[in-house]
């Protein structure tokens, strides 16, 4: 009896020892895999560094490893290409964005802007925040537009009505324009520069809340400031320009589909035809907002009895009701250029090669998402004045003419919250099917995404290519 009890014990024994043996061998195997795993990210994060680095120094274009994923790691991928993006921008070598401390320290910094878009062009900038908001959350962020006034005097004055808007807690970045004179612009090559740095180096920074970005000026300030909503609407929760006016040619108003919009202007300012365009801007977002309702959001006023000067306290509390949808379904982009330049890409679309051969026409893209179904328009859209000021020759009213596209590429970027990337795409271009399948996830496409937008929330697993040559 006591030699079977010695037996079992022994049993017992040799199999904990081999469960042991096993469990060591499956955690060290664990583990080795884990250290694998983690090498391979870091060996990936490095090389998307280098590329992210030669991006920004316009040493290359495109990222071209082929390393693929499966669709259940999305989310850690474009973690590790954000990181990768961050960290490129940290050790580029750069003029920074300053700290960001409370407005009322009045803390300024200045960039100086490429020769080559302009040659002596620093731009001084107040950067500053009010109110707290949770880290997690990020601030609100305006961009405000001074006047046309002596520039010193105005990006005082901004700086004081900034400091007094109802739209805590918020983020703003006061700029002083770097020269003055005639036809001297906000929207001008250079600054444009600057803008595209301010909301890189903003959203690298993790203290903005990517949705919630605004654009806002009075007075000249507000023509660039309308200018730069419907060129940079992608990025925009909202823009309000003040006392401002343009011509639509100049800004147009299909690409705001997806953003709310202000425009308040005093109904007897008639200097340079503010009044008039003002309102034939009320009259295309009313128009627009018919056939596409609650997608057009706007806030037009002419306010009666006032001129130049208005009350300029209402826009920013009105604009920060509203937050950027990163990914809609219906995108509208007429993509013109602004002082010889053009974006590269709107919201999940992005350039490769224009389909206007020059300035005298434009492109123009209707995107529709539903379901797994894609519908892409592209046209070459034309403007013919039909009002012009008899003493300036300002360009006033237009019609539009339109014709498909017959060259150029587009890519179509796509990621889990536009499509199910689990099933089949049918993608549809000037009425004819030119895909239809699964489409693999890429980190290719994400570092392009990513270096093309500079944004958090864009960054795509997935695209599709178009060729409009080959729709003939």
């Amino acid at each position: 009896m006591n030699t079977s009890i010695r037996l079992l014990k022994l049993t017992i024994l040799f199999s904990f020892l081999i469960l042991q043996i096993h469990c060591s061998a499956e955690v060290n195997e664990a583990s080795s895999s884990k250290k694998s795993t983690q090498t391979e990210n870091n060996s990936e994060k490095e090389k998307l560094i280098r590329f992210f680095l030669d991006y920004l120094s316009g040493k290359a274009e495109s990222y071209t490893a082929t390393s693929s994923f499966s669709l259940s790691d999305i989310q850690q991928q474009q973690a590790l290409v954000w990181e990768a993006w961050v960290e490129a921008n940290h050790r580029f070598q750069e003029e920074p964005l300053i700290e960001l401390r409370p407005l009322a320290e009045k803390k300024s910094g200045e960039w100086q802007l490429p020769s080559n878009l302009e040659p002596n062009a620093i731009m001084p900038y107040y950067w500053g925040s009010k109110g707290e908001v949770p880290s997690s959350e990020g601030y609100p962020l305006y961009l405000y537009l001074h006047g046309s006034g002596e520039k010193k005097s105005e990006w005082a004055t901004g700086f004081q009505l900034c400091s007094k808007f109802d739209d805590a807690p918020s983020a703003y970045f006061i700029p002083q324009i770097p020269n003055m004179g005639n036809y001297y612009r906000w929207w001008q090559k250079s600054k444009q520069f600057a803008w595209e740095k301010l909301l890189r180096l903003a959203l690298a920074s993790g203290q903005i809340n990517p949705n919630r970005i605004y654009i806002f000026g009075i007075s000249e300030g507000g023509y660039g400031s309308q200018r730069l909503a419907s060129f940079y609407a992608d990025y925009l929760a909202g823009a309000g320009p003040m006392a401002g006016g343009e011509p639509l040619k100049n800004a147009p108003v299909e690409n705001c589909r997806n953003m709310a919009f202000s425009l308040r202007t005093g109904a007897d300012d008639a200097g340079f035809y503010r009044n008039k365009l003002t309102g034939y801007t009320k009259t295309a977002f009313e128009e627009m907002q018919k056939l596409h309702p609650n997608e057009f959001i706007h806030h037009i006023e002419l306010i009666p009895d006032h001129g130049h000067f208005i009350d300029y306290s209402v826009t920013t509390p009105w604009l920060k009701q509203y937050t950027r949808n990163p990914y809609p379904k219906y995108v509208n982009w007429e993509n013109f250029e602004m002082d010889g330049l053009y974006r590269k890409g709107f919201y999940n679309l992005a350039v490769k090669e224009r389909s206007n051969p020059d300035e005298k026409s434009r492109t123009y893209y209707e995107l529709a998402i539903q379901g797994n179904n894609i519908t892409l328009k592209a046209d070459l859209v034309t403007y013919t004045c039909t009002e012009k000021d008899p003493r300036w020759g300002i360009e006033l009213k237009f019609e539009k003419s339109y014709q498909p596209a017959t060259q150029g590429k587009v890519i179509i970027y796509l990621c889990p919250e536009l499509v199910d990337l689990n099933k089949k795409i049918t993608l549809t271009v000037n009425g004819k099917q030119v895909f239809k399948g699964k489409v693999t996830p890429s980190i290719a496409h994400m570092a392009n995404s990513c270096a093309t937008f500079f944004d958090p929330e864009r960054i795509y697993p997935a695209a599709i290519e178009v060729d409009l040559g080959n729709l003939k």
